[in-house]
């Protein structure tokens, strides 16, 4: 079930005893969490209404509480977020928790409590007992990153339920400098929607004033002004981040991380691994992977490699030496400037 028709349901009272919400977008997440809590009042939720971070909290208290009766209500909603005894790292968690007596809650809930389970991972551990018999009970609600696509389709929905539409180009450049990310792009749209009450639409002109490029776009246009060898484009770049307060190290990161990427997409491509393979394997958006394909095109695997390992020396010089994080910069990119890819 996708959140729309979720919160669909949830208005018009058709409701479940277990609901498994799966995956990372915080957004969607947000979304779940403040409708199924409006289904009480604010007296309802003082007394019944539970929300327990099992990371800290053992199951068996939370178990505790979806088992109690309403206290003056009709329903009690307990949420439960970090369920790490789903996944493949439950070895990993401080906690014990006591996954016989769930397994016992589940073979038959309680009808008058909502149990929500918040599983923000990418995948469970399907050989789990405990996980097959609650995906066997439970109402799966999808809340994964949306694909670009679907992020557009989001964003008009949103923008038609408020009696606002958005210029085709104003929305390539919100997701461009939001880089898809649902999340990104509806915390812009609270301020372009502001912008827009009097015209009703959201512009292009809009977007570029109020929508800053994120600094991981400001990485891209750098990495090709590296690999062209621009020198003076790629140090005026280089320098306006420092400028801007970007920390040097923090910088460098990033850029070795998408020389990584970029030389990690040009490996699997010509293993035959499609566009969606890439974003499921290297566990990266759909739209970065897009970006990096387009991007990794333009350049030979031999001169990202060379930049790769430039730039994981220089982190090593940054780290070690007293030189200014500026001139080590520039010194990097004349060096490899001059070598033959």
């Amino acid at each position: 079930m996708d959140v729309p028709t979720l919160l669909k349901n949830l208005k018009q009272q058709k409701l479940q005893s277990v609901y498994l919400v799966k995956g990372t977008e915080s957004y969607l997440i947000d979304q779940v969490k403040n409708q199924f809590q409006a289904l009480l009042t604010a007296d309802e939720a003082t007394m019944n209404f539970g929300n327990y971070d099992l990371a800290t909290t053992p199951l068996a208290t939370a178990l505790d509480d979806a088992m109690s009766a309403p206290f003056f209500g009709d329903r009690r909603i307990v949420f439960m977020q970090n369920p790490i005894f789903l996944t493949a790292e439950s070895k990993q968690a401080k906690i014990i928790h006591d996954v016989a007596s769930f397994l016992t809650y589940l073979s038959d809930p309680p009808q008058s409590t909502i149990l929500v389970i918040f599983a923000a991972y990418d995948k469970l551990d399907e050989r789990k007992k405990v996980t097959k018999a609650l995906k066997k009970q439970a109402t799966l609600v999808d809340v994964q990153p949306l694909s670009e696509q679907q992020a557009q389709q989001y964003v008009n929905a949103y923008l038609l339920d408020q009696q606002l539409s958005i210029e085709p180009a104003a929305l390539r450049l919100l997701v461009a400098r939001t880089e898809a990310n649902l999340s990104l792009m509806m915390a812009e749209l609270a301020k372009l929607t502001l912008y827009a009450l009097n015209e009703r639409q959201i512009t292009l002109v809009a977007v570029e004033q109020l929508v800053t490029q994120s600094l991981a776009q400001n990485v891209f246009t750098l990495v090709d002004a590296v690999m062209a060898r621009d020198v003076t484009r790629a140090l005026t770049l280089y320098n306006q981040l420092v400028l801007q307060k970007e920390e040097p190290l923090k910088l460098n990161a990033i850029l070795v991380g998408q020389f990584r990427l970029l030389i990690q997409v040009k490996i699997l491509q010509r293993g035959g691994y499609s566009q969606g393979e890439l974003a499921k394997v290297l566990r990266v958006h759909p739209y970065r992977i897009k970006l990096a394909i387009n991007q990794a095109k333009k350049f030979q695997q031999i001169a990202l490699r060379q930049a790769y390992l430039g730039l994981i020396d220089l982190e090593y010089k940054l780290k070690t030496s007293q030189q200014t994080p500026e001139l080590l910069f520039q010194l990097f990119i004349l060096h490899f400037s001059q070598e033959v890819a």
